[in-house]
């Protein structure tokens, strides 16, 4: 499917409230996760613009396009005007459910002379227009997914195609779309594939070629239920809110429901639209693993510049109140090397300041009772002075400083292992766990391990 020309299509009816509508983020989120188009609907400087040679491509404005081919098929026997009320239509469909069957119109308004329904129409009479469902035929299409499908017509109602205000519904307008777009692959979610008759039945009106459906199968939640906002994120925008990287959901998301030829789970785009085929696609739906995603986001956010991880993690450190982002900005030098150094601790960047109490103030919180227990050791007042001793020597904490002095505290004091590395750890940041001591030394620099040793030796002689 390399020569394909992607596009953007918008199905709803553009009205005042549209711009607060999820269609602009439907334009956005495509954009976040690097999905682009070649033609269609555009938004440029906040504004809607469209470009290609199949316009207009917003649904509003191909009214007389609806119109005339809906008036081929009226013509043709294959669509009917009905003027059945609501009233009517809900006293059908309860009598239908009373006798146990399925809802369905009943065809009361089929054999209405043509122009008897004119008439009716031109005298101001509500309407709309159905598709009359061919009789006792079988109606067949192929899906890439689930292969050949076939349904009598008994079970499909006729639907209407044309609304009371002149619209079109979904089933019709979306097959003149794709028909005079020249699109080829229909590919949706599979909640569709009971609709694809009714549109198959039109296509066959008009003796258009059926293109290739695709019938995805929907992601489902831990309890193999369909995703509910109730029970989580499911939208491209709560998981760039929480700070995952386009690539990685894109990743991801690909990896829910297709399985690649071999076991790789980490794919660029370009390998995705190179190895992704339709038939490797499961027909049952996939589970949306959370631990899953951040799996492959953590990889990308090691993988990840450092610069760019920075811009992101600018929102979430200004969000916490930790600081301004004119702070943020004049100590940029420092907070990517904090980046570096913890990257490889986050699943998204969200959680980026659960990992910057480390590198800010004069004093650590000592509230584990681990790290206090450690402190309380014998030998740790000793083991701190003599490394007090050696930050008062040096002129700066730099890379020869931080590779050294672990040694030379060892030769010094006897202090080995857990009983060398823990105690200095939990002294300069308060826990007995976290990234590459000699990288954190930099990062806090001298003055500020100095403050922090004379803090614990004074809470210890205290």
């Amino acid at each position: 499917m390399a020569d394909t020309c992607p596009f953007q299509r918008i199905k709803q009816i553009l009205d005042s409230t549209f711009h607060q509508s999820g269609s602009i983020s439907i334009f956005y989120s495509l954009k976040w996760e690097g999905i682009s188009h070649d033609e269609g609907v555009f938004i440029e400087n906040g504004e809607i613009v469209q470009k290609g040679e199949f316009g207009p491509y917003i649904q509003s404005e191909r009214l007389d396009i609806y119109q005339s081919y809906i008036h081929e098929l009226i013509d043709k026997g294959f669509a009917y005007y009905c003027f059945c009320s609501k009233e009517r239509l809900e006293e059908v469909r309860d009598k239908q459910k009373s006798e146990g069957k399925t809802p369905m119109y009943d065809r009361h308004c089929l054999n209405l002379v043509k122009e008897d329904a004119e008439t009716r129409i031109k005298a101001g009479e509500e309407y709309v227009v159905r598709l009359k469902v061919p009789d006792n035929e079988e109606i067949r299409f192929h899906d890439m997914v689930r292969g050949d499908i076939e349904i009598h017509s008994s079970e499909i109602d006729d639907q209407v195609l044309i609304k009371s205000d002149g619209y079109p519904t979904y089933h019709f307008a979306v097959v003149i779309d794709d028909y005079l777009m020249k699109i080829t692959h229909i590919v949706r979610g599979e909640e569709w594939l009971t609709s694809t008759p009714k549109q198959v039945v039109v296509y066959n009106y008009y003796g258009w070629q059926l293109p290739d459906f695709v019938h995805l199968p929907t992601v489902l939640n831990k309890d193999k239920k369909k995703l509910s906002k109730r029970q989580g994120d499911v939208s491209v925008t709560d998981f760039l809110d929480k700070g995952y990287l386009p690539e990685a959901l894109v990743n991801y998301l690909a990896l829910v429901g297709w399985s690649p030829n071999d076991n790789q789970e980490l794919f660029t785009i370009d390998e995705l639209i190179e190895e992704f085929s339709f038939e490797r696609v499961s027909n049952t739906g996939g589970v949306f693993d959370v631990d899953k995603l951040n799996w492959i986001n953590s990889h990308y956010i090691r993988k990840a510049d450092n610069e760019e991880l920075f811009e992101l993690a600018i929102h979430y450190i200004t969000a916490s109140g930790r600081d301004t982002e004119e702070n943020i900005l004049r100590e940029k030098d420092r907070y990517i090397k904090i980046i570096d150094l913890v990257k490889e601790k986050l699943d998204h960047m969200s959680q980026i300041n659960r990992h910057l109490d480390v590198f800010f103030g004069n004093e650590v919180s000592f509230e584990n009772e681990e790290v206090i227990d450690t402190l309380q050791q014998e030998h740790v007042k000793r083991l701190l002075n003599a490394f007090m001793v050696k930050l008062n020597e040096t002129e700066t904490v730099d890379e020869e400083f931080s590779a050294n002095i672990f040694n030379v505290l060892k030769s010094e004091t006897g202090a080995k292992g857990k009983g060398l590395f823990m105690p200095i750890r939990a002294a300069v940041t308060g826990q007995l766990h976290g990234p590459d001591m000699g990288k954190t030394f930099i990062i806090l620099g001298r003055s500020l391990l100095i403050r922090r040793i004379e803090f614990v030796l004074d809470a210890l002689n205290n």
